[in-house]
């Protein structure tokens, strides 16, 4: 069994925090022999191991003013999966969206693929997750219109995840419905008046 080494000191005499590379670095030999992964699930794994390590190359930036200092620099992965690589780019993409968000508020809706299509999915994928979001959406889409207590176009982006918290193949989709949306005409905003947006047995 791998032991996941102390991190290092961050020069200020503080142990550095943990992260997902040092747990990956200790047991992702472990889990890659025990589990089944497919070549990106892989790729993805030593992606974020050698982030911002040697293995990857790197530059050193010296002083401009003479003093001798020398500060190494690696270069990183750019795997979006790498929390190191997509934390910036994810803050800087969340503020962008706040900014468009409606005035009203919001009701989070999965839609999973059924499990005896899960197969076929892995060996069809662009066309199954592109036939998930089309009957995700029109399904939504149609029973707020024809819901007496709504009727209403509401919005709807979603999000595809392909993978369960065990890292298991299960592909659904994470919707986020604004509470209400235009009726029929466009001309007028009719608001959820439940607490709930469409009856779930319906959809």
């Amino acid at each position: 069994m791998a032991h996941i080494t102390p991190p290092a000191d961050c020069g200020d005499g503080k142990p550095r925090a943990l992260e997902l590379s040092d747990i990956l670095r200790a047991y992702g030999g472990d889990y890659r022999r025990e589990s089944l992964l497919f070549g990106d699930q892989r790729k993805v794994m030593r992606d974020i191991t050698v982030c911002r390590t040697p293995e990857l190359g790197g530059h050193i930036d010296e002083c401009q003013a003479g003093c001798g200092y020398k500060a190494v620099f690696y270069n990183s992965c750019r795997n979006r999966h790498c929390p190191k690589c997509q934390a910036v780019a994810s803050a800087r993409w969340l503020a962008g969206r706040m900014g468009r968000i409606l005035p009203t508020h919001y009701f989070h809706v999965v839609v999973t693929l059924p499990g005896e299509l899960s197969p076929l999915a892995l060996r069809n994928k662009q066309v199954i997750y592109n036939l998930l979001f089309q009957a995700g959406s029109q399904a939504l889409l149609e029973l707020a219109q024809g819901y007496e207590r709504l009727k209403a176009k509401v919005g709807s982006p979603a999000v595809l995840h392909t993978w369960n918290q065990e890292l298991g193949h299960h592909p659904h989709l994470h919707i986020v419905a604004t509470g209400g949306g235009l009726d029929g005409d466009g001309n007028k905003w009719n608001a959820a008046p439940n607490s709930f947006l469409v009856p779930v047995k319906a959809l």
